[in-house]
């Protein structure tokens, strides 16, 4: 019952539906429509391989912007790729995913060939499996955990031998939903991704927050240089900015507001996710996915579920009256 495919494959739905109007308006990945922006970025970073005191102080001011102890946090290109090589580090025999949930997460320990229970309840098998894999808050559906419901998971499953894997991509919208604070316990280990919030996926940046034996671990995995000089420089620029930060929240918050205000006129019933999507309802899933791809509207639908459709934000008033006009019958 995962999610199989990605969004943000503009090029394949331009050659599907080739008399679709441009621009496209791309409403299927979840991302930030308004990225940071980021500025002077110095020739050296193109140039030369990454210094060691960039890392370093890209690497602090993500840690200060999470509240986490720095000393817990590796950076790696992205919290896909850490995902995909998580099996290799702490190889567990059965794994608990909360279900419906981002569907990398269950390709990645099918691949390893892992005892895979898919639940709506993974906290409640800590006792009965090696891993927990949550996504806080959750893609696609929104649900929220209780920090200190996940850190008593954490305990036990530490107690056990075993891993609570919580990834935290859209945490930024809410960070008092955060473990990053609580990055190094033991049994724990957390995900973060920059792009999403910051609206910079082309970036390629994430981290890993988790004890020191196993960040040694993916350190070797990944590399010497894991992170490209340009996307160290951005991310400490984006990090340190707390204002954006603030302000872009709040206008997060209100462009969701205004999304829901077109679906709920489009008679569409949403029923759950976050500031940066929704998730929504409808007799047929495909054909509103098809209506709205030759309108120029490329939205997320599932292989697991014809009922349900995830809407990201429009960038511009124009895009929100074309989706607005788009779902009117």
């Amino acid at each position: 019952m995962q999610d199989g495919q990605h969004g943000g494959a503009l090029d394949l739905m331009r050659a599907a539906f080739p008399s679709a109007p441009e621009p496209w308006i791309d409403l299927s990945t979840g991302i930030n429509p308004w990225s940071y922006p980021f500025r002077d970025i110095p020739d050296a970073a193109y140039r030369h391989l990454p210094v060691r005191d960039a890392y370093d102080s890209c690497r602090s001011a993500m840690a200060k912007a999470l509240r986490a102890p720095a000393e817990s946090l590796l950076l790696a290109p992205g919290s896909e790729l850490l995902i995909r090589l998580l099996p290799k580090v702490i190889n567990p025999r059965r794994v608990a995913i909360l279900t419906p949930m981002y569907g990398d997460h269950v390709e990645a320990w099918r691949r390893a060939r892992c005892d895979i229970i898919e639940t709506e309840d993974p906290l409640g098998l800590a006792d009965q499996v090696d891993a927990v894999v949550v996504c806080n808050p959750n893609n696609p559906d929104g649900r929220r955990f209780a920090p200190d419901s996940l850190l008593r998971t954490a305990e036990r499953l530490a107690c056990l031998g075993g891993w609570l894997i919580v990834d935290e991509a859209y945490a930024d919208l809410d960070p008092s939903l955060s473990l990053a604070p609580h990055g190094g316990k033991d049994g724990l280990i957390v995900l973060r991704s920059f792009g999403k919030f910051y609206g910079l996926a082309g970036v390629r940046l994430g981290a890993l927050l988790a004890p020191e034996a196993l960040r040694s671990e993916m350190q070797h995995l990944l590399g010497v240089w894991p992170v490209s000089g340009p996307a160290l420089h951005i991310g400490k620029q984006a990090c340190r900015d707390e204002a954006w930060q603030r302000e872009m929240r709040s206008r997060l918050a209100d462009a969701r507001v205004r999304l829901d205000r077109i679906l709920h006129a489009a008679g569409l019933k949403v029923v759950g996710g976050t500031d940066l999507f929704r998730l929504v309802e409808t007799e047929n899933a495909t054909r509103l996915w098809e209506h709205l791809a030759h309108h120029g509207i490329y939205v997320r639908r599932f292989d697991w579920s014809d009922r349900l459709v995830r809407i990201g934000l429009p960038e511009t008033d124009a895009a929100e009256t074309r989706l607005s006009a788009g779902l009117t019958p």
